[in-house]
């Protein structure tokens, strides 16, 4: 599968002279050196990713991106696929949790209909970027065919284009992606498939030893795809492709890139290998409950601002995230520094 086309320059955020005077800034509020932790390290990253002193998060959108997966019809889920469309609807309805913490939060909120196996009427709120009724069955072979794949992440790309703000929260729904998340890990990060395939929406322990019975099957059945495309092509879904190219093309324009849980961290390990860079530009919500997230974290080095035992995906734990980021940007904007507050800093 050709790169060239599908693949937005990313260039190197790093630089030394504004990381200084951010961290300057920083070191001389009214506090003691250090003292607010990782908020302070959170308010360094995201000056480094929108390139000033002067942190203003603009038109915050989340992103649910929504698709059924041929795998579900394998047992790998304690709920049914008709669940993926009946919670588009719930989204767009405004019941669903990522939908009330999007409100709370003055998150704009886009679900994007990747490959649902159902048609939905056109409503504000909902982009339809369907690619099929849902992916093959990994088990026997490729999800996607290439050229399926390349649609999705050229979706992906071309929706976060029309979208305004200079931040991304990345959201997802598709009963079965769970185990294309552990799929991606186990091939892309050599991770054991026991230590990636966890209880997705409830599994018990019979359950999860038949998902992992299935993930086995799909392995072997795709064992040439090993390159980043490949794997994605051959081992995931319609929405975690699209939320790849969304990842790009965020990325590319420098906005802040939110990343939730299992699903959505699958798809930025896929970027991450297609274009490294695109993880200074991420910031990780939480550290999830599903088994798998830590070592998906691990293999891309991420430090994730919540732990919560959270494991509904959606994009809520990015949603409730959040608020860490905006006190951030507010802290280093309009904390006084000891000169302009007339206060006597540290002596030693």
């Amino acid at each position: 599968m050709t790169t060239s086309s599908l693949l937005p320059s990313i260039g190197d955020l790093h630089d030394a002279a504004l990381a200084a005077r951010l961290q300057h800034r920083i070191d001389h509020k009214t506090k003691p050196l250090g003292s607010l932790g990782q908020l302070e390290r959170l308010a360094l990253h995201l000056g480094l990713i929108l390139g000033t002193e002067t942190l203003a998060l603009q038109a915050p959108q989340m992103l649910v991106c929504a698709s059924d997966h041929g795998l579900a019809a394998r047992g790998v889920s304690a709920y049914p696929a008709d669940v993926t469309w009946q919670m588009v609807e719930n989204f767009l309805a405004g019941g669903a949790a990522v939908s009330v913490l999007a409100r709370q939060h003055g998150l704009a909120l886009t679900v994007v209909d990747c490959g649902v196996a159902k048609d939905f009427a056109p409503r504000p709120g909902l982009v339809v970027r369907k690619i099929a009724h849902g992916t093959q069955d990994a088990s026997q072979g490729p999800a996607m065919t290439h050229a399926q794949c390349e649609a999705a992440i050229a979706n992906g790309r071309e929706v976060v284009r029309a979208l305004p703000g200079n931040a991304l929260l990345l959201g997802e729904m598709g009963i079965g992606n769970t185990s294309a998340a552990s799929l991606l890990l186990a091939r892309l990060a050599g991770v054991d498939l026991a230590e990636c395939t966890g209880a997705g929406t409830g599994l018990d322990d019979e359950g999860i030893a038949r998902k992992r019975a299935v993930l086995r099957q799909a392995l072997d059945a795709n064992a040439g795809a090993v390159a980043p495309l490949d794997a994605l092509a051959a081992l995931g879904g319609f929405e975690v492709a699209t939320l790849v190219g969304a990842v790009l093309q965020a990325a590319s324009e420098r906005r802040v890139v939110v990343v939730d849980g299992f699903i959505t961290s699958a798809a930025v390990l896929v970027a991450s290998r297609l274009q490294p860079l695109v993880l200074q530009r991420c910031v990780f919500a939480h550290r999830s409950g599903e088994r798998g997230h830590a070592a998906m974290l691990d293999a891309m080095g991420a430090q994730p601002l919540l732990d919560l035992g959270l494991r509904l995906g959606e994009g809520s734990g990015a949603a409730l995230a959040w608020p860490l980021l905006v006190s951030a940007c507010a802290v280093l904007r309009e904390m006084a520094s000891f000169e302009s507050a007339g206060v006597v800093g540290a002596t030693g």
